[in-house]
């Protein structure tokens, strides 16, 4: 009787973590958002493209640093809990 609660929490705990690798699917939406706002930028104004690059460097790493805390998340669910 005991195991089947187990097992059932351990279902709780795969699916919560599949569930929370969605953040990381969005993030990689969101990088793809920022360079395509980059390459638009840099096409229509050629001229100010270092202080263009530097932003979307910005935006890239902002969007990354929330696709690994999506993944601490994750690895918190599965082994931490």
């Amino acid at each position: 009787m005991f195991s089947f609660y187990v097992k059932k929490y351990s279902m709780g705990r795969l699916i919560a973590a599949g569930i929370a690798t969605i953040s990381i699917a969005g993030a990689g939406i969101g990088i793809g958002s920022v360079f395509s706002g980059f390459l638009t930028a840099l096409a229509k104004n050629p001229t100010i493209e270092a202080k263009l690059f530097t932003y979307a460097l910005l935006g890239f790493a902002l969007t990354e640093a929330i696709a690994l805390f999506g993944l601490m998340i994750v690895f918190l669910i599965l082994f931490a809990l």
